[in-house]
């Protein structure tokens, strides 16, 4: 069966919201958004994970904590788990400029979502389909 993530073209799982992403479309999922394309279901990720760098959410350990907080997750297993695939230490503080270390985090974090590994090229498309984060 295909993750709901990947059927919402959602990897990342984000929820209902005031917000309206690019490539947001209507879906019959009660609980989270779906996209017309994976690429921007990742877009609205790097989106979020921007908001999040605004907001002083700067570390692997910070976004993953608001992320996928301990009362419906296992926080610290999400954390290890994404500082370990991506490469990027857990407490690294992270700018808008770090684009690549943003893309092997949100490739991680599908991963952890959806228990199958991300599609690179599609994440790195909807990083492309954004701004607020760039490459050194």
């Amino acid at each position: 069966m295909i993750p709901r993530g990947l059927r919402n073209n959602n990897p990342l799982n984000i929820r209902h919201n005031k917000d309206v992403f690019q490539g947001e479309v209507k879906g019959t999922d009660k609980a989270f958004k779906t996209f017309s394309t994976m690429p921007y279901g990742y877009r609205a990720a790097f989106v979020t994970l921007a908001t999040y760098n605004s907001r002083g959410w700067n570390t692997i350990e910070k976004i993953i904590s608001r992320w996928a907080p301990p009362c419906e997750n296992d926080t610290e297993r999400y954390i290890a788990n994404v500082e370990r695939w991506s490469g990027i230490p857990r407490n690294k503080l992270l700018t808008l400029a770090d684009g690549a270390d943003y893309v092997m985090i949100v490739a991680a974090m599908s991963f952890m979502e959806n228990g199958r590994n991300a599609d690179i090229n599609q994440v790195k498309a909807g990083f492309a389909l954004q701004q607020r984060i760039t490459m050194p």
